[in-house]
């Protein structure tokens, strides 16, 4: 039976591994940025972006981002990094000389892994949501331009029997073009609303319909037909639903998310796969910390002729592959092969049965 008693070697690989995690979380992170403000340089000139927007609004919000987007890969170069040095300097043989196992010497390590996914579930959850939103707002005002209308021929359900449709949507005027409101009853039609233009007025909350056109169908087969120059009218519809996209998703909290995704599929929404990636990642990414710690670990224990460079490699190999995968299962999303719940855990799933192997054959 495993003694889970804390040891000093626990408080050792703990301290080692949480060290050299930040350490080289920072010295990437710096690197990053060097790299981030040469490319955008130019834009921040030309759209003279303050100095303080610069640094509180985007490299403060981008570096929560960055680091948990890359934290599988930084969990495992740690792992490789340490465990190789404690390798090559006999370390691991002299616990397991001491009759500690290799069951027992994993605890510390699966310990400070459970530090690193706590953490990033923090950040997926509380953090980088508002992080998102402000580094969002920062580019489409200094880097690029505002986020892009969904398009063309926009159809949505707005409410159980509600459907709306519009030709065309205008950023500039926020103004849906050749717009019509259908209400449906039993799969029957019972009202269409027809209007040449719908200007969404922020200041009452309401659309402000011009040279609209009402159909009213009876049971007896009759219609009441009314029309006007304006109609003013409320709708579960604002002029935000015209500017989402596969970002939108990234500036929600957990709340707003699951809301956005009820509403999405009520109304039948294609973009709803983007919610729902967001949602799955941020559960499957911090969960990896456990999977490439016990993977890290299984190749970089046993000393090997030549140094660490050997194991570092395979390492980044491997984490860079992880990461390729994860980007990569999003794929399965968007072409319909497999629902978001599986298709954005295959990875951890394919990388567990690959780490149970290693496991099982890493010297002990």
């Amino acid at each position: 039976m495993i003694d889970f008693r804390p040891k000093k070697l626990d408080v050792y690989i703990v301290r080692k591994f949480i060290t050299t995690f930040f350490i080289a979380l920072l010295l990437i992170i710096g690197i990053v940025i060097i790299f981030d403000i040469s490319e955008k340089i130019d834009d921040f000139v030309n759209k003279e972006a303050p100095l303080k927007a610069i640094i509180f609004d985007y490299y403060l919000n981008f570096v929560p981002y960055f680091m948990n987007m890359f934290s599988p890969l930084f969990v495992f170069i740690t792992v490789i990094f340490f465990t190789s040095k404690m390798a090559a300097d006999s370390e691991i043989i002299a616990i397991l000389s001491c009759g500690i196992s290799f069951h027992r010497m994993m605890v510390p390590y699966l310990f400070s892994a459970t530090l690193i996914a706590g953490l990033s579930l923090c950040l997926n959850l509380f953090v980088i949501p508002d992080a998102n939103l402000k580094r969002l707002e920062f580019e489409n005002q200094y880097i690029k331009t505002r986020f892009k209308s969904v398009g063309r021929n926009v159809h949505y359900q707005i409410s159980p029997g509600e459907f709306v449709y519009a030709e065309s949507f205008s950023s500039w005027n926020k103004t849906a073009y050749k717009f019509t409101l259908e209400r449906i009853e039993d799969n029957k039609l019972v009202s269409k609303l027809s209007a040449e233009t719908a200007f969404f007025d922020e200041k009452t909350g309401k659309w402000v319909l011009k040279k609209y056109f009402i159909r009213d169908y009876n049971a007896d087969l009759t219609d009441n037909i009314r029309s006007g120059k304006q109609l003013d009218t409320t709708l579960a519809l604002t002029v935000n639903d015209f500017y989402m996209t596969e970002k939108t998703v990234e500036t929600l909290d957990y709340q707003k998310l699951n809301e956005l995704i009820e509403t999405q599929r009520m109304r039948g929404d294609a973009n709803v796969k983007f919610a729902l990636i967001e949602k799955h990642t941020r559960f499957a990414l911090p969960f990896s910390a456990f999977i490439l710690t016990i993977m890290g670990v299984s190749l970089s224990s046993k000393k090997r002729r030549g140094g660490i460079g050997w194991n570092i490699g395979i390492g980044i190999a491997l984490a860079f592959t992880y990461i390729l995968f994860l980007r990569f299962s999003q794929m399965f999303v968007h072409t319909g092969v497999l629902p978001p719940g599986i298709a954005l855990w295959v990875p951890n799933i394919l990388y567990a049965v690959i780490t149970a192997f290693l496991y099982k054959i890493a010297p002990k």
